[in-house]
Parts: structure tokens; C-alpha cells; sequence
């Protein structure tokens, strides 16, 4: 594996049937393997994703996002084919255009990234063309940390203890869960609480 870049990645849906769902929002920051943005904050991506005209929304979203919902829904908002072109086009900007090789291109990361990876291979083919065969998942360590028992479980809804992880980095003034930027910003903060808290104990375990 030679690829410097992570692909934070997440996306807002309409239901966790996957096979029903579409997406509503993406949001893509890109950093080093030390969590170093590569660009400016004016360069992460986030945008909702105009919805089809006839697909439902689930009632926990329209209860809990129904701003983002009505976003989804406006004729203003990118459909996911121009979103799809976006996203690739953002991340060529950042990175450069496509390695050849497949291990030489960037890793997707967040949380639970194998459900926005699917959608992406669904809806977001030329992003995905883009990106490494492997993913970055925080929720693995997020599942060996509490079977640990050695701390409290990282809770994103706590935007104190997010920006604590995220230190010189701002938050988006609407930080709120389920909005895409804010969650891939949550899972960088919660890798770099598994790097302080966990995995820097792990390491002086084996020695």
C-alpha cells in the first residue's frame, strides 16, 4: 500500500434498507495518514443530493433533518449524477488524477464506512473508480476500545469533545448529528482519540 491520502467520506440516506435507499447528502474531506488536512477548510465538500421526485424518505429522517430533507428536495439541489462528477472532480483537484494502480490511490474512512462505500458504488461511480480497494473503518476500533473497557464510548453528540480531538480545526457553525460534514469530522476527531487513549497504550503493552 502506497498511498499517502484518506478519503473521509459520509452520507446522509433516506432508509437503512439499503437496497431503497438514496442518498440526500455527501460530504468528503481529504488528509494525510497523521490527519493533516492536505487543503483549507473552503475545500471540503458537502452538498445535498437532489432527491427523485417519488422516493420516500424514512420518518425518523423527516422527524430529525427536515431542513436537510427540504434541501434534498429543492430543485436547486445537484442531482447524484452531477454530484457524482463533483466529487470526482474535487478530489482529482486534490490529489491529482487516478492512479493507475489501484493500491496507489487514496483509502475511504469514517464510520461504518461499508454502507456509504455501497451507496458510493452505487450512485457515485466515478468517485469510487477514484479510490483504493481498502477501507478505513473508526468503528473497528470504536468496538475494541469498549471491549477494552478502559474508557467511556466517544460521543459525537458532544461537540466539546469533538473539537478537544480536532484541535486548530473549526467545526461548522450548524454542527449537528446527521449532517455530513459534521460526521466525517467526528470520525477523524474519534480516530485521534483512539490514537491518544488506545492504540499509544496498545503499543507499550507490547513492549
Amino acid at each position: 500500500m502506497q498511498t499517502p491520502y484518506l478519503v473521509w467520506f459520509d452520507t446522509e440516506y433516506t432508509s437503512l434498507e439499503l437496497e431503497q435507499a438514496h442518498l440526500v447528502q455527501v460530504a468528503m474531506v481529504v488528509t494525510d495518514f497523521q490527519g493533516q488536512r492536505i487543503a483549507p477548510p473552503e475545500q471540503d465538500f458537502v452538498t445535498p443530493v437532489r432527491l427523485p421526485p417519488d422516493a420516500p424518505v424514512s420518518d425518523f429522517l423527516a422527524c430529525e433533518c427536515p431542513a436537510l430533507v427540504a434541501q434534498a428536495r429543492a430543485e436547486a439541489a445537484p442531482d447524484v449524477v452531477s454530484v457524482d462528477a463533483l466529487l470526482a472532480a474535487r478530489l482529482d483537484e486534490l490529489i491529482g488524477p487516478p492512479a493507475a494502480k489501484v493500491k496507489d490511490r487514496p483509502i475511504l474512512a469514517g464510520n461504518t464506512i461499508h454502507a456509504d462505500w455501497w451507496l458510493a458504488e452505487k450512485f457515485l461511480p466515478r468517485f469510487i473508480a477514484r479510490l483504493h480497494y481498502r477501507q478505513l473503518d473508526v468503528s473497528a476500533l470504536k468496538i475494541l476500545w469498549l471491549g477494552s473497557q478502559q474508557g467511556p464510548e466517544f460521543k459525537k453528540e458532544e461537540a466539546a469533545l469533538v473539537q478537544q480531538y480536532l484541535p486548530g480545526w473549526q467545526l461548522p457553525a450548524t454542527a449537528q448529528r446527521h449532517d455530513a460534514l459534521y460526521d466525517v469530522l467526528c470520525s477523524l476527531a474519534e480516530l485521534n482519540f483512539y490514537r491518544q487513549n488506545f492504540l499509544l497504550n496498545m503499543d507499550k503493552k507490547l513492549l
